[in-house]
């Protein structure tokens, strides 16, 4: 392999390790502001139970992104030194606020959020746990805003070959930033309601759920069940956008070869580049101009119009359907926990607030307590490679920006990440059924001095 595909393996590596936890976190954090609200307005310990549980979970998930963010940055200028030279001007500034944001912001108060109990009042610790999680969606908004730039560049010139700005809110909220924004963050509220409801399944399953269990788990498939709508709806406004702007990824998450009107849509099946064509494809007639275009007899184009400058087929039309297949279970799954719970209050059963779910219930939330991560990487496969074969789509090529550092230097720091990032997958997944094992029983206790908190300090 050459320096241009390994040091893209590379990134890919980096940044599906990366987006994993922020994911998490971005929605997360306002779980855990509901959680604290819920607190102070009732007084139920069962709620603070939830808050310092999902706290810990939060932490430990901060501290992974944050790592691995670092390794990303460090990235840009190693494997991709052409990138920032030609696009710093726009990147760099938009990196910058994303820092800002990310340490100055969310690591500032991390510290009130965690700590802060007893040793400031219940006020400035509420505000201190919006605070950080006003700051994780900042994060996202300026990374988003970086990446859907790249995607759909707005608001620049080229001048000497190098981006520069002349328009900052065209650069910010270009074409398909409200889409992709919107998009990720019902993407961090789908995988951070399966998360908890995975985990807290866990605890009913294994005997070690607290109080608090079941206020999270309720909380957490009434967030999914509302959420998932709302992220078909996003995808499919992201759809229209992305067909008007980059129609050769469109062409080939739905191997549409030739430009067509009426275009049928593709299932399933086996997309052969070489040949030109999708064996054994199971169509629907014309789904795909009804889908992607709201209109039966749209013309739709084909992959014949982007000789030379289309993305690869097989990988985003395989993992595209990954996203919408994992999408589709989440909805089923999500919307019969909220049933059971609209059931089981409609009765009158548990009246202490306890959750009462059938086992296979129990047991299919607990093995998709991961599966917003699998939707999540299948959609960000989607996003970047149909972006290629282009870094700033339509004005960069990615093969112009890549590093000229031998391959098997490269490789060889590869296979290190893919190492260290295994280990800390495996460790991170381990701590979290240790954690869901052996409980906090009740909320920690306030130190000494925590009479400062009901002064108002």
């Amino acid at each position: 392999m050459d320096a241009l595909i390994l040091s893209r393996i590379q990134f890919a590596a980096n940044i599906s390790f990366h987006i994993l936890f922020p994911t998490i976190t971005i929605a997360l954090c306002w779980f855990l502001v509901f959680f604290r609200l819920r607190f102070l307005k009732t007084r139920d310990p069962a709620w603070e139970e939830a808050y310092y549980f999902w706290t810990k979970v939060f932490a430990l998930t901060f501290a992974l992104g944050v790592v691995s963010g670092i390794v990303m940055s460090f990235q840009f200028g190693t494997n991709w030194p052409g990138f920032m030279e030609k696009t710093g001007n726009i990147s760099g500034p938009l990196l910058g606020y994303e820092v800002l944001t990310a340490f100055f912001l969310e690591a500032s108060f991390l510290g009130i959020m965690l700590f802060g109990r007893g040793r400031v009042s219940e006020r400035v610790h509420l505000a201190a746990t919006m605070l950080v999680a006003f700051g994780t969606t900042m994060s996202a908004f300026w990374i988003l805003s970086l990446n859907s730039w790249m995607q759909t560049p707005a608001g620049f010139e080229i001048v000497d070959g190098k981006f520069i700005p002349v328009d900052w809110l065209a650069v910010v909220f270009n074409p398909s930033f409200p889409y992709r924004f919107a998009h990720k963050l019902l993407a961090s509220t789908l995988t951070a309601s399966f998360l908890i409801a995975g985990l807290c399944a866990w605890q009913l399953l294994k005997g070690s759920a607290t109080h608090g269990t079941h206020k999270a788990l309720r909380t957490a498939l009434v967030a999914a069940a509302v959420a998932m709508p709302l992220q078909f709806v996003a995808g499919d406004m992201h759809g229209l956008n992305t067909l008007e702007h980059q129609p050769a990824k469109i062409a080939a998450l739905e191997g549409i070869w030739h430009t067509e009107k009426s275009a049928p849509l593709t299932l399933f099946g086996i997309p052969d580049e070489a040949a030109r064509t999708t064996h054994y494809a199971v169509k629907i007639p014309k789904m795909a101009s009804l889908i992607l275009a709201h209109d039966m007899d749209a013309e739709l184009k084909g992959l014949n119009e982007f000789p030379g400058a289309h993305p690869p087929v097989a990988p985003i039309f395989w993992a595209f359907r990954v996203m919408v297949g994992v999408g589709s279970l989440m909805l089923v799954v999500a919307w019969w926990g909220a049933w059971m719970l609209w059931r089981q209050r409609r009765e009158g059963a548990h009246p202490d607030g306890r959750v009462k779910l059938p086992r296979p219930l129990l047991w299919t939330l607990a093995g998709m307590t991961f599966s917003g991560w699998l939707a999540t990487l299948a959609g960000w496969y989607v996003t970047e490679i149909g972006r290629q074969p282009f870094v700033v789509y339509g004005h960069l090529r990615t093969a112009d920006v890549a590093t000229q550092i031998a391959p098997p230097m490269i490789a060889l720091t590869l296979t290190a990440y893919l190492i260290v990032y295994g280990l800390l997958l495996i460790t991170y997944v381990g701590v979290l059924k240790y954690m869901a094992e052996h409980p906090f029983k009740h909320a920690p206790e306030a130190p000494a001095g925590a009479a400062l908190g009901k002064a108002g300090v």
